[in-house]
């Protein structure tokens, strides 16, 4: 039916006008926007979906600055370690050069007590952003925030990385140990093979001596001394000294001075001359070709040597006397190994931080490429389509013309 009131035609030429416009409208927005869906309007459940995880690639990238905050102060705290650790070395070096008879003992130690002040420095310097990992100051991990893990049900949880801290102060002084001043000259306390304590024994090439902890208790003092001045001469008189402290056993007291003993004859090159433990027994075997005198004494009345944290056990290394030289092998060692078991910890500690920055930066290129595989338009197709839609938009006007 044809009617001068109402044009079918027109209104189908218009309706389909209108579609072309909203499509060419929509791919000119994608065009502008680079976005397929730029709004919840265009896909919800997509649109949603893009957003948390843009939410968190923004969450990720300041995980990134944090894993290099931390990186960078846990790599301070690892130079100062392994500067520390090469400072002692140098106060090893002088302290077998002190073993010596013929050495100039206080030159030495003047050298030492400047190591000791250059370790200070280079503790308290070793700081980044005013945080430092190796003074002391605390006994508290650092934490450094280094992913957040987020659940199926959508719950965010933060994970971080623990850096424990190592104290390399030298400023937790405590002092020495002072042998005792009452002598106790019987077996009660040790027992030079039956000898009593203050009398010399004679120990003949090729034999060896026991020497017995009989007995500790809190300042009892304990002291060897190897003489083979009449004979091989190749150690002279070397005197070894302990005083036990509350938590000390027979074991410990002879660890303590069978270490010592090894100690100086390893830093010496002593070959005549050997000695072992077991348990509380040290035994010495001679070796020289000549006699060897062995003298343990003991005493009570005596303060054992306060431990003190960190390094600072390095300000009671003393080796202008026999005794502290031969004590200061067996305290640099251990202080060695406080530096470099925190040098050591600090470089597990760095790389396993960079290894997670590498991740997260990885992380966050594969979400942002997922972010985009969902909402980015497809430019080829949308310019291909602008074309046709033109075209079209073109058709449907002179349509509408002609209707």
């Amino acid at each position: 039916m044809s009617s001068i009131l109402t044009n079918n035609s027109a209104m189908v030429a218009l309706d389909t006008l209108r579609g072309i416009n909203k499509n060419l409208a929509s791919v000119q927005n994608e065009i502008s926007t680079g976005k397929s869906i730029s709004n919840a309007k265009d896909n919800a459940a997509i649109w949603a979906i893009s957003t948390v995880m843009s939410t968190d690639v923004e969450s990720f990238k300041q995980i990134s600055d944090s894993l290099n905050l931390g990186s960078s102060t846990v790599g301070v705290a690892r130079v100062a370690a392994e500067k520390v650790t090469g400072l002692l070395q140098d106060m090893k070096e002088l302290i077998v050069t002190a073993q010596g008879a013929n050495v100039d003992r206080t030159k030495i130690q003047t050298q030492i007590s400047e190591i000791r002040e250059n370790i200070g420095s280079v503790v308290g310097a070793a700081q980044f952003n005013g945080l430092n990992l190796i003074d002391g100051s605390s006994s508290a991990d650092m934490k450094i925030l280094s992913s957040l893990d987020r659940s199926s049900s959508g719950t965010v949880s933060a994970s971080f990385i623990d850096v424990a801290r190592h104290d390399l102060s030298v400023s937790n002084t405590a002092s020495g140990a002072t042998f005792g001043a009452t002598a106790v000259t019987n077996t009660t306390i040790i027992n030079n093979g039956g000898t009593a304590a203050g009398t010399a024994a004679s120990v003949a090439d090729g034999a060896s001596q026991d020497i017995t902890i009989a007995s500790v208790a809190d300042g009892n003092s304990y002291r060897i001394l190897l003489n083979d001045s009449a004979g091989a001469n190749s150690i002279g008189q070397r005197t070894f000294e302990y005083v036990a402290g509350t938590s000390d056993s027979a074991d410990s007291v002879a660890a303590s001075l069978a270490s010592q003993i090894s100690n100086f004859f390893s830093a010496t090159g002593e070959t005549n001359y050997t000695v072992s433990r077991a348990d509380d027994v040290i035994t010495v075997t001679n070796a020289s070709g000549s006699a060897l005198a062995i003298t343990a004494s003991s005493a009570t009345g005596g303060t054992a040597a306060a431990t003190p944290g960190g390094l600072g056990a390095v300000a009671n290394i003393d080796v202008t006397t026999d005794a502290g030289a031969t004590s200061a092998l067996t305290s640099i060692e251990s202080l060695l190994q406080t530096s470099i078991d925190a040098a050591a910890g600090f470089g597990s500690s760095q790389t396993r931080i960079e290894n997670q920055g590498e991740f997260v930066n990885s992380l966050v290129d594969s979400m942002t490429a997922g972010i985009g595989g969902l909402v980015d338009a497809d430019m080829e197709a949308a310019s291909a389509k602008l074309q046709a839609l033109q075209v079209q938009q073109q058709l449907g006007v002179q349509s509408l013309s002609i209707a």
